[in-house]
């Protein structure tokens, strides 16, 4: 009777411990993927942003004139003729090591000589100093006192919005917060097109920022 009872007990072992890994193989399999050792899932968390630090607020761009994607008043277009003036505006949450801006209206709609890289220039303004926070309204004309240069199709000026009747067009005030100044020229108004293409170009490797305001407008 002994002998039976002693063979038997090495047998309750060989159950329970099968029934043992049973219950544990489940909730091994169920684990989710980097639990083990802990520091997979943290150091993914850590890649994903936590040692990058904080991210920088987008440069943001307004006018007190309109509200994005509205219409422009026609005091700011031809339809004011001569007396058409640029309107003001204003920047704020400035890329830390900002150096310049460049401004560029234009309007999207028109194809240029069956091109995809240009379109007309309505106003473009570069070496905006680093401190300003916006443009007041009725900037004058050429070279400005603060080293800012411009140009437009039609003059060293602003060209405000013209489309005829139909359809709005979609005129977009591009602003650039740049690490650098541009050494581009002024130019005159015919070459208005080659001029925004030295600039963008030069801008390339420089941009901490943009924002982007847009003004509807037809006769």
């Amino acid at each position: 009777m002994q002998r039976t009872m002693v063979r038997s007990i090495p047998m309750l072992f060989v159950v329970a411990a099968a029934s043992l890994t049973i219950g544990i193989a489940p909730a091994i399999a169920q684990a989710p993927p980097g639990a083990q050792g802990g520091g997979g899932q943290g150091g993914g968390q850590g890649r994903g942003g936590g040692g990058r630090g904080p991210q920088v607020p987008p440069l943001l761009m307004t006018s007190t004139a309109w509200e994005d994607g509205g219409v422009i008043p026609d005091k700011y277009t031809q339809a004011a003729g001569p007396m058409a003036v640029s309107p003001a505006l204003n920047w704020s949450q400035v890329p830390p090591g900002t150096q310049s801006f460049v401004l560029l209206l234009h309007d999207p709609e028109p194809v240029l000589n069956k091109g995809s890289k240009m379109d007309i220039t309505h106003w473009l303004i570069w070496n905006i100093p680093a401190t300003s926070t916006g443009l007041p309204e009725g900037v004058a004309q050429g070279e400005l006192p603060d080293g800012s240069r411009q140009v437009s199709l039609r003059a060293n000026a602003y060209m405000g919005p013209g489309a005829p009747a139909g359809p709005y067009h979609h005129y977009t005030f591009e602003l650039y917060a740049l690490d650098a100044k541009l050494d581009v020229p002024q130019g005159a108004p015919p070459q208005a097109a080659d001029t925004r293409t030295a600039v963008m170009n030069a801008m390339d490797g420089h941009v901490l920022g943009k924002a982007v305001l847009v003004a509807r407008f037809h006769r």
